[in-house]
C-alpha cells in the first residue's frame, strides 16, 4: 500500500515540492508531462495536479495527501486537515491599486470595482473590515484590470512586488500571509498514517536543519565556561582539546534567528578562528 501524494505539475511550487521530497531521500522520477509516477525507494505514488484542483482530490481522498498554497486553500475551503507547514512559497496575498491614486486607509476602498482570483479570501476580509466593494471575479493576469478600466483595484499574489510596479500599482493592504503546507484527508487508515508519520519525520529534520548552523571554534580553556554558556547546543558544546597547549576546539549547533550576536559574543569571550557549517538533515 502506498501513500498518495498531489503537487502542482507546474507553477510556483511545484519545483520545490519536488526537490523537498527528493531532500527527504526520496527517488521520483516524474520524466515529461507525466500525470502520476511512484517512488522508487519510498512507498508514495505522486499525482501532478493543478493547485486549485489538489485541495477537492485530498478531500475526496483520491489523494491522502497534498502539498499547496495556503491562499488556495483557503480559498476552496475544503474539508481536510493541515499536517505541516512547509516554509517554502511564501507570500502575500494583497490589494494594489493604481500608484497615482492617493490612499489613507482601507475605508478609501469603499464603493471600488476590485478584480482577484481569490473572491471568498477577499469577500471574508472586506466584511471584517466593514468595507462594502464590488469583488470582480476573474481568473489570470489580474494585475492588468485597472489598466484596462476592469476595475479599480487589484486583490493577487504578491512575492517582491515587482510586477505590480510593471503595471503601474502600489500595495496597499496585505489580505493574508501564505506558505505552502502539506495538508492530508481526514481518513487516513493507519498503514497510511504511519507512512505519512515517517514523512513528517524526514521534513521536520530538514527543518531542524535549515534553521540551524554548525559551528566550530578555537577557545582558550580559561574563556570555555563562558563560552558554554552561550553554546548551550542541543545537549551541550562538545569540547576538544588542542595541541597548543591551553586551548580547546569547541562545536556546536546555533539557531539562524540567534546567529550573529552569538558570533559577537563568543568573538568578546575569546574564540578564534570560528567557522560555520550548514547542516544537511538534524535529527532531534
Amino acid at each position: 500500500m502506498k501513500l498518495k501524494i498531489a503537487i502542482q505539475k507546474s507553477g510556483r511550487l511545484s519545483e520545490e515540492s519536488l526537490r523537498l521530497l527528493k531532500d527527504c531521500g526520496i527517488d521520483v522520477n516524474n520524466g515529461l508531462s507525466k500525470l502520476k509516477t511512484e517512488a522508487n525507494n519510498f512507498p508514495l505514488e505522486i499525482f501532478f495536479l493543478r493547485d486549485d484542483d489538489i485541495p477537492q482530490y485530498v478531500e475526496d481522498g483520491v489523494a491522502d495527501i497534498g502539498i499547496v498554497g495556503e491562499n488556495v486553500l483557503l480559498e476552496k475551503n475544503k474539508k481536510v486537515k493541515t499536517v505541516n507547514k512547509l516554509g517554502f512559497g511564501k507570500c502575500r496575498l494583497s490589494l494594489a491599486i493604481p500608484k497615482e491614486k492617493k490612499y489613507k486607509n482601507i475605508k478609501d476602498l469603499n464603493g471600488l470595482k476590485i478584480a482577484t482570483s481569490y473572491s471568498n479570501i477577499l469577500s471574508k476580509f472586506l466584511k471584517k473590515q466593514n468595507v462594502k466593494a464590488e469583488i470582480h471575479e476573474i481568473s489570470g493576469s489580474v494585475e492588468i484590470a485597472p489598466g484596462i478600466g476592469l476595475a479599480d483595484a487589484i486583490c493577487d499574489l504578491v512575492s517582491s512586488g515587482s510586477t505590480l510596479l510593471t503595471n503601474g500599482l502600489k500595495e496597499v493592504e496585505v489580505v493574508l500571509r501564505s506558505e505552502a503546507i502539506m495538508i492530508a484527508t481526514k481518513n487516513l487508515n493507519k498503514h497510511k498514517t504511519e507512512i505519512l508519520e515517517k514523512l513528517l519525520f524526514r521534513i521536520q529534520s530538514l527543518k531542524s536543519a535549515r534553521h540551524n548552523k554548525y559551528i566550530l571554534l578555537n577557545a582558550p580553556n580559561n574563556k570555555l565556561e563562558a563560552i558554554c554558556k552561550i553554546l548551550p547546543g542541543m545537549k551541550s558544546p562538545t569540547i576538544l582539546p588542542l595541541s597548543v597547549k591551553g586551548w580547546s576546539s569547541v562545536h556546536s549547533v546555533v539557531e539562524e534567528d540567534q546567529f550573529w550576536e552569538i558570533i559577537e559574543k563568543l568573538k568578546s569571550n575569546g574564540a578564534q578562528g570560528i567557522l560555520v557549517v550548514p547542516i544537511e538533515k538534524m535529527i532531534l
